[in-house]
């Protein structure tokens, strides 16, 4: 029976021992590293919800009310196409690309050789003209451009009309150009071809690349077309956003109900 007390004593010792030398042990750590190990650790199970995005409802203290996504989506597209409207307005008068540092359409990349070439020789003039009617060709056919973009977002479908509307100052208009690009400039591509005819500049651009092959040797060609038709469509999408970001930001832009309504809801 005493040799159990004693066996029992021991172990008690040996575990007391073991708690001083612990304890010696947290306290170094915290001293060292500031943890205190004496603290439960806690864990906080996981969210299902992944969305990280500021631009939720709870993250912004959005109330979106009653608001359908049928109502939403008609106060997008009515910024569009307001967009749309003032965009082509500007853009479709003289100096309308050409002085605009926005849409401004500079010298094809594949060409700029030419352009660096003629300036070498004296010939700025004539690439500067050049310039000037790959613009002038752009500002008269924008002013075809307005129906062609009001059927596209007219027939556009907004999947997620919420998310777009809590997006960023320009996803309304990021969303139109994706969706609506191809279409655009399928549709739109005859028109500029019609004005770089009307204004020249097919034929000064045929001047200028003649003249660079004959002093280089070389055989360039390029698609003005397809350069200024592409140009001219990025331009009103610049327009358009630049609209939507005012409409987004600025109560007094939202000129009608809708707008007031659908953007209003949302609080910057």
């Amino acid at each position: 029976m005493r040799k159990n007390y004693l066996i029992a004593a021991g172990l008690l010792m040996s575990i007391s021992a073991q708690a001083q030398i612990f304890d010696a042990l947290k306290n170094a750590v915290k001293d060292k590293t500031g943890v205190d190990l004496s603290k439960e650790k806690t864990y906080t199970k996981a969210s299902n919800n992944t969305d990280t995005s500021p631009n939720t409802a709870a993250s912004s203290g959005i109330n979106l009310g009653n608001l359908t996504s049928t109502q939403i989506s008609s106060g997008l597209k009515e910024a569009l196409n307001l967009g749309v409207k003032e965009g082509v307005q500007k853009l479709g008068v003289t100096d309308g690309f050409y002085k605009n540092d926005l849409v401004k359409i500079l010298m094809p990349e594949k060409l700029r050789k030419i352009d660096a070439t003629l300036r070498s020789l004296g010939m700025g003039s004539l690439a500067d003209q050049g310039v000037k009617l790959l613009n002038r060709a752009a500002e008269d056919a924008v002013t075809e451009a307005a129906p062609i973009f009001a059927n596209a977002i007219t027939s556009m479908t907004i999947t997620d009309a919420k998310n777009i509307l809590l997006g960023n100052n320009t996803a309304a208009t990021n969303y139109l150009q994706s969706k609506t690009q191809t279409q655009l400039f399928t549709a739109f591509q005859p028109k500029v071809q019609a004005s770089l005819g009307k204004v020249g500049a097919d034929t000064v651009w045929k001047n200028i690349i003649s003249r660079y092959n004959s002093l280089t040797g070389q055989a360039v060609t390029t698609d003005l077309n397809e350069y200024v038709t592409t140009e001219t469509i990025n331009g009103v999408f610049k327009m358009v956003a630049e609209k939507e970001t005012g409409i987004r930001n600025n109560p007094a832009l939202r000129t009608t109900s809708v707008l007031e309504k659908v953007f209003g809801a949302v609080k910057k």
